[in-house]
């Protein structure tokens, strides 16, 4: 412990020696202009790379799922009359917003209910507004919602750019009006489809988890943790765990 401290203070003398004279400063200015170079570039590198697989993700996963996606779309509109889908403004990265694209999962009059629903079950709202054994849900609905099925439409808005395959989910304007300074860091990232707290829990995480663990990826920022959290999720979403 006292070998560490004394490395530390020589490294800092070492520090202020260098910047009370011209050609230090200048070589601790270049230096730090490397660093920061460097970090850019690897930071650059890495959205890249992220936004090529986001594209070829999202193409395979519009093709290879096709039948899926026309299935489902049958079977809302068989069972209920409405729009098979439903769009909603959310806010992306910088705070920027978007409409995000889902399958349909309620009756039609779904949101003339919502408020009644909500207070009925004593719930806090959140971002979904998914409540558990809510009547407004379909048959068909509670089987896309219980594999994500819903979701799939989702990969038209990373194909365009809104989104990612990986990222923090997307919120309503209204969530992030409330927002701490440390919960505004979700907003310094695309939001994904799927995420750390997507195949930790989903719905059964409380909020203050949520926050943490999209934090915790966002500093990360790794291609390869995207390849990994995307394995992971399948098995999370074949098994239905914590959504409703």
């Amino acid at each position: 412990m006292e070998t560490q401290s004394n490395e530390s203070n020589t490294e800092l003398a070492d520090y202020w020696a260098r910047a009370a004279t011209p050609s230090g400063r200048a070589s601790l200015t270049l230096r730090s202009r490397f660093k920061r170079s460097t970090w850019n570039a690897v930071t650059g590198t890495t959205i890249g790379l992220k936004r090529l697989f986001d594209i070829f993700g999202s193409t395979c996963a519009l093709i290879v799922l096709s039948p899926i996606l026309a299935i489902t779309a049958a079977c809302i509109k068989f069972e209920d009359p409405g729009p098979v889908f439903f769009t909603q403004k959310r806010v992306g990265l910088k705070g920027n917003s978007f409409l995000i694209w889902k399958f349909r999962s309620m009756v039609s009059d779904a949101e003339k209910v919502a408020q009644h629903m909500i207070e009925l079950q004593q719930v806090q709202d959140t971002v979904e507004m998914k409540l558990a054994g809510d009547p407004r849900v379909t048959r068909v609905g509670n089987f896309i919602r219980k594999y994500s099925i819903d979701e799939l439409p989702q990969f038209w808005n990373v194909f365009i750019g809104d989104m990612s395959i990986v990222g923090p989910r997307p919120v309503v304007t209204a969530e992030v009006v409330g927002y701490t300074v440390e919960e505004r860091q979700r907003l310094l990232a695309k939001p994904g489809l799927t995420c750390f707290w997507q195949i930790g829990g989903r719905t059964d995480l409380n909020f203050e988890n949520q926050v943490r663990l999209d934090v915790e990826y966002i500093r990360s920022n790794n291609i390869w943790l995207d390849i990994k959290l995307l394995l992971l999720t399948v098995p999370a979403v074949l098994l239905g765990k914590g959504a409703y």
